[in-house]
């Protein structure tokens, strides 16, 4: 059985690439998320430590606010818990609370974490291009240009691994500058492997990233920028992507909160997030419109 399954995967390994002229086709045609750029170029519109960051802070922010739900991560580290008690108690002060016990914490909506958190909320809507479907609006508050607006979930594949079957009919295909590919699809085979690779991950009660972007209410409001439809003549791009690779020290409590994952659990790497920063200031009201062949040089 042993010797066959290599066979399979040898007459695979050299097979896989016959795909490789129709699968370029089929994306070519699905121009909503493409992204084709040389090796070269660069996408750092801001540094990528105002990144962190910006996702630290958010990341902090959800998980005070889901506190009470925490508390078999924070039995298994008590002096994390110690810091999220006190940052805790100085937000309860600050909004002029009576009890200082997080039982008693008024839990907030995420979008309403992070309106309280960044000073903007974002959220899914019909797009304002005719026949564009769903899109992403700015739905509260003032975001200033520089800043992380939303993250682009999904799958993560390097290079050579297998999304074949995953791709068909798929315009949610996310290129990135090395040829690492995300699926943000939420829906059939997409949603099926996303699932099972976060399932896979998962160490005991530790989340290693978010699965309720799959859901029509995700717990990390920033989680919806693969609904972020390309500009046109009339609609001018007002965000860009930017590759973050999330660093090794990243909170281990705070990874719940990632919606992205990497298909094979055996290579050892940083994970791969795409986020969008706005190219200017966005008011209340505004949809956000991306353009998938701007580089940054």
């Amino acid at each position: 059985a042993a010797a066959m399954l290599r066979e399979l995967r040898r007459r695979w390994g050299s097979y896989k690439y016959r795909f490789v002229p129709w699968l370029a086709l089929n994306l070519r045609r699905q121009r909503r998320t493409l992204r084709y750029v040389p090796e070269s170029s660069q996408d750092k519109v801001i540094a990528d430590e105002e990144v962190f960051e910006t996702l630290l802070k958010t990341f902090k922010a959800l998980f005070i606010n889901d506190l009470s739900r925490q508390a078999d991560i924070l039995a298994l580290l008590p002096e994390v818990k110690c810091q999220y008690m006190e940052l805790l108690t100085v937000e309860q002060k600050q909004s002029k609370a009576s009890s200082c016990n997080h039982q008693g914490q008024h839990v907030f909506s995420p979008e309403e974490v992070l309106f309280n958190t960044l000073g903007f909320a974002v959220s899914r809507g019909r797009s304002s291009l005719v026949s564009a479907g769903t899109g992403v609006f700015v739905t509260k508050g003032f975001v200033p240009k520089g800043t992380v607006v939303s993250m682009y979930p999904g799958t993560v594949y390097r290079k050579h691994e297998p999304i074949f079957f995953q791709s068909l009919g798929n315009p949610f295909i996310f290129r990135c500058i090395d040829g690492v590919l995300i699926d943000g699809n939420d829906k059939g085979l997409s949603r099926s492997v996303y699932r099972s690779c976060s399932r896979r991950d998962q160490l005991g009660p530790f989340q290693m990233s978010d699965k309720s972007w799959l859901t029509a209410a995700p717990q990390n409001p920033l989680a919806v920028g693969q609904y972020v439809n390309n500009c046109s003549h009339e609609k001018a791009a007002n965000v860009c992507y930017q590759e973050f690779d999330v660093p090794g020290h990243f909170p281990v409590e705070l990874k719940q909160y990632l919606p992205n994952i990497v298909y094979s659990h055996d290579i050892e790497s940083h994970i791969r997030c795409v986020v969008l920063v706005t190219l200017r200031d966005i008011k209340q009201g505004e949809e956000l419109f991306s353009n998938y062949y701007t580089v940054v040089s």
